[in-house]
């Protein structure tokens, strides 16, 4: 599905299909990236372009996540989903209000499902911490999880060029 979204998105660009890529929730950066790698963007270039689509909807995330949460909980089909994984959310603060900014960057940071830069926003904002602290820790998780897909997608790329 996302591949068949990818290439549709080429006839755009790579690069903007990159950006775009990186900001749809659950895929983020961690699906950007490897895509981005086989489509053959530079690694100059597509960890900021990675980088600068997951960032975009995150300030928006972090003033109105709750209230967007919120809101699709109340949503018939999707509530069941959302209040799923609101939960989900609330069961991870724990890591992070103990560390709290050096949890929110560790949370971003590993590329693991769930974790990421919409999830932290949203668990930032459960938490009510302080936005422009929230926002650094994401900025800069989002980058380091960028360079961990990075060398997974070029040692994917590298083993898949041996056959």
């Amino acid at each position: 599905m996302f591949s068949s979204l990818f290439n549709w998105l080429m006839g755009a660009g790579r690069e903007l299909a990159v950006v775009l890529i990186s900001m749809v929730p659950l895929v983020e950066l961690r699906g950007a990236v490897p895509l981005g790698a086989v489509a053959g963007v530079p690694a100059i270039e597509l960890i900021p372009l990675a980088v600068i689509g997951n960032m975009i909807p995150i300030p928006f995330l972090l003033f109105f996540g709750e209230k967007l949460l919120d809101w699709v909980c109340s949503l018939g089909p999707l509530s069941g989903f959302a209040t799923k994984y609101r939960e989900k959310l609330l069961g991870k603060t724990g890591q992070v209000t103990r560390y709290e900014r050096l949890g929110l960057f560790l949370f971003v940071a590993i590329p693991l499902p769930g974790t990421g830069a919409w999830s932290g926003a949203l668990i930032a904002t459960l938490l009510k911490m302080p936005k422009t602290k929230a926002l650094t820790s994401i900025l800069c998780g989002v980058i380091v999880a960028g360079f961990i897909m990075l060398l997974g997608s070029q040692g994917v790329i590298g083993v898949a060029h041996l056959f």
